[in-house]
């Protein structure tokens, strides 16, 4: 064993993703073992690996841990991105929550039928530009601060970032009336473990095209 936690999944960003943003702005190193096919799924189900029948699932510490949530709460405790008392980590728990409910509109929009695909999007851009992002684009400027809580780098800038450039994945114009979220992407994306995060040949997924929908989901249905 190397020590490093190792993270069960596909190939692919979906619920994965964010815990390898998280582990990576902690500077920590971590393997991945690729689901390929529907066989390497059921037989970490046979031997007791997953809890739940499911995954993501993430060997650290001695634990087999799934559900991502779990995953993330733990790997942002372990690696002190979770607020200095029980207030700040309020504040971050209820803006990763909005995250979140962004962040699943996009990761299911290349799953949308031809059809439904520009409505989708059209819900999207909606509720990010007139629900998530001037809610975020106030608390910047209410405290004027770096970072989203504590002025210290937490979760919830991570996934705040993570979930800005996936947005503009979607529509490249999406941050042109929030200033402050600009910056804060630029910023944020200068530190250190991030920068080397979002340069080519990180672990970092690229979108999910339609041509690999298939292949995926052969592994999970």
């Amino acid at each position: 064993m190397s020590g490093k936690p190792k993270l069960h999944y596909c190939n692919a960003r979906g619920r994965m993703e964010t815990i390898r943003w998280l582990l990576a702005a902690a500077g920590v190193e971590f393997e991945e073992s690729f689901l390929e096919t529907k066989d390497d799924l059921t037989k970490l189900q046979k031997d007791g690996s997953l809890l739940f029948q499911q995954v993501p699932m993430v060997e650290i510490d001695g634990m087999k841990m799934v559900q991502s949530r779990a995953i993330a709460n733990y790997i942002a405790t372990k690696y002190n991105l979770y607020g200095k008392d029980l207030k700040e980590r309020a504040l971050i728990d209820m803006y990763v929550e909005a995250i979140i409910d962004l962040n699943e509109l996009l990761m299911t929009h290349t799953f949308q039928p031809a059809d439904k695909k520009e409505q989708h999007l059209a819900t999207i851009v909606d509720k990010a530009t007139n629900r998530y992002f001037p809610a975020f684009e106030k608390v910047l400027k209410d405290h004027g601060q770096d970072f989203l809580v504590g002025n210290k780098f937490s979760r919830a800038d991570v996934q705040l970032l993570e979930t800005l450039l996936m947005a503009e994945e979607c529509k490249s114009d999406i941050l042109a009336k929030f200033p402050l979220l600009q910056s804060f992407k630029a910023r944020i994306s200068n530190m250190p473990t991030m920068k080397k995060f979002l340069s080519p040949g990180s672990q970092r997924k690229p979108p999910l095209q339609e041509k690999d929908i298939p292949k995926l989901m052969k592994i999970f249905y």
